[in-house]
């Protein structure tokens, strides 16, 4: 059974002024239920985790003061708004919803996450909407617990995951593979242990020819036995923040490659959104949607 973390917090808003697309949250699971990809079983809701398994990957000063809002006022507006309790609180479940969801991955094959890929998260600091990272709290519970030795993290965001390039640069058990816009934030880039940055306006053929190039021998050579996939749908060509020129059908062709490549090998996936900021909702929706038809689809 596919199963998917929500919970209402996923669509708690900004302060105002500092206004971030939320929305999607709200509609993308009715949207799978109106449409019968999936059901109420489908999804479950995460909770505040142990704090251990985030302080596993940050730095615990950095953390507690996240928790207490005393973040210093320079390295809060690296983060693009205004601290409150309840969005720390936020980031906390969404963490959770990937932790919980590795588990059903390694039960089901494969596990989503309706919020997540909060890969701008360093170490000891937040940036770009960005507090804590999920998938990188997700890739240490796993190896904590015995229950992955070698990780792969596919990062196919429009932007590159800098913060989980700075978080495993050391570290040979977890392989970040980031392909992104050259041109997209952050302009200043961390090192992943593969990066492929792509140019301005990249249609859907070339993009699908690089992966398809790229990822069979990355598996191949890295023989993980967990992949983490962020699966943000900035990279469509009407996203305002990105720079790729792709259809909603090449983002889904690219959605099932990946999905595909992950179940025939019998490696588990842990799937987190990630971005999408086309201006019209329902293009969010439609194309995030697709991630979850094409895992009913090949999974199940």
């Amino acid at each position: 059974m596919l199963k998917i973390a929500y919970h209402p917090i996923y669509k708690h808003p900004l302060p105002e002024g500092h206004r971030f697309p939320m929305l999607k949250y709200d509609l993308l699971p009715k949207q799978l239920c109106y449409e019968g990809t999936c059901e109420k079983n489908n999804f479950f809701e995460p909770e505040i985790p142990n704090d251990k398994y985030i302080v596993a990957v940050h730095d615990p000063e950095y953390f507690y003061d996240l928790l207490n809002i005393k973040i210093p006022p320079r390295e809060a507006r690296k983060i693009g708004f205004p601290l409150t309790e309840d969005l720390v609180e936020r980031e906390r479940i969404i963490a959770d919803g990937t932790i919980k969801g590795c588990e059903f991955a390694l039960e089901f094959g494969i596990a989503m996450n309706i919020a997540g890929g909060t890969h701008h998260a360093y170490t000891n600091r937040g940036e770009a909407f960005c507090m804590l990272n999920d998938q990188a709290i997700g890739a240490r519970y796993l190896q904590a617990r015995g229950l992955a030795k070698k990780i792969l993290i596919v990062d196919l965001d429009v932007h590159q995951g800098n913060g989980t390039a700075e978080i495993f640069q050391n570290d040979a058990s977890v392989f970040t593979f980031s392909m992104h816009g050259a041109g997209n934030y952050p302009f200043k880039k961390e090192q992943s242990d593969l990066d492929i940055a792509l140019e301005k306006e990249t249609d859907d053929a070339t993009y699908l020819f690089i992966l398809r190039d790229t990822l069979p021998q990355l598996i191949d050579q890295q023989r993980p036995d967990f992949v983490f996939y962020l699966c943000g749908v900035d990279v469509v060509a009407s996203d305002k923040l990105g720079t790729l020129g792709m259809t909603i059908e090449g983002c889904r062709a690219r959605d099932e490659f990946v999905l595909d490549i992950c179940h025939k090998r019998g490696i588990p996936v842990q799937c987190s959104m990630g971005g999408g900021y086309s201006p019209d909702i329902k293009t969010i929706v439609d194309a995030h949607a697709n991630t979850f038809r094409s895992a009913q689809q090949i999974f199940f």
